[in-house]
């Protein structure tokens, strides 16, 4: 248990450090600046996020599950807004940079061994 929830949280924190290398719009002050991150955006991920996905869910549906992109972003702007040393220029920044941590921990849910690939190989028999 301990050991995924420090695995999510420094495939966040690398995550959010190759979005501030590769975004423009992303701008860290210092390294340890990304574990914060990375620990506020889990807590907003996990308290924040689904009172706003309660709220908005007649515009949610509405478009048909792409507001969900819009509540993603706000929740890394509102990890910059309460992070100094870590800076947000827009919300095409804040969405290329949830695009890179959402990789990461796909990533890490796939290598943690949470998602398995199961094939299925049955022989029908013609003699029936």
């Amino acid at each position: 248990m301990i050991y995924q929830v420090l695995l999510r949280l420094l495939l966040s924190a690398a995550g959010l450090g190759l979005a501030a290398i590769w975004l423009d719009g992303v701008h860290v002050t210092h390294p340890s600046t990304l574990f914060w991150a990375a620990l506020l955006l889990g807590i907003a991920n996990t308290v924040v996020r689904p009172v706003l996905i309660l709220f908005t869910l007649p515009v949610t549906v509405l478009t048909l599950g792409l507001f969900l992109l819009v509540i993603n972003a706000a929740m890394l702007g509102l990890v910059s807004w309460m992070l100094p040393g870590f800076a947000l220029d827009g919300f095409w920044s804040a969405l290329g940079a949830w695009f890179i941590i959402a990789l990461f921990q796909a990533l890490g849910a796939f290598l943690g061994g949470k998602q398995r690939l199961v094939v299925k190989v049955e022989r029908i028999d013609d003699d029936r």
